[in-house]
């Protein structure tokens, strides 16, 4: 039960991270660019993707016609937050992900953005 608690503290003691994921097929290479205010979160996408519940339709299909084991899901890039009263951490991290998207091009064929 101690340890139970000590896992529950070290979890909320984690600092919220946001920054930018990338689901990609290893069967046909195709790469989804994501972002996330929470990094923690990404189990959750893992999740719904299992439950064929993803908003990203095609993403979801091919989850459930190849299987989670022929995906892998990384971060890619954490947002450095800044110390100043005007950062704005949506707007930072829309940019951090167009960059990503413009790095990773994963339209049509590509991709499924």
């Amino acid at each position: 039960m101690d340890r139970k608690k000590e896992l529950k503290q070290l979890y909320k003691e984690t600092p919220i991270e946001a920054g930018i994921y990338k689901i990609q097929n290893k069967k046909n290479g195709k790469v989804f660019i994501g972002s996330t205010r929470n990094i923690k979160t990404l189990n959750g996408v893992k999740f719904m993707l299992n439950k064929g519940g993803h908003t990203n339709r095609e993403l979801a299909k091919e989850w459930k016609q190849f299987g989670e084991d022929s995906f892998t899901v990384e971060v890619i890039e954490i947002l450095k937050k800044k110390n100043d009263p005007y950062f704005n951490e949506k707007e930072e991290l829309q940019k951090l992900e167009d960059k990503w998207l413009e790095e990773f091009q994963p339209y049509g064929e590509r991709g499924y953005n």
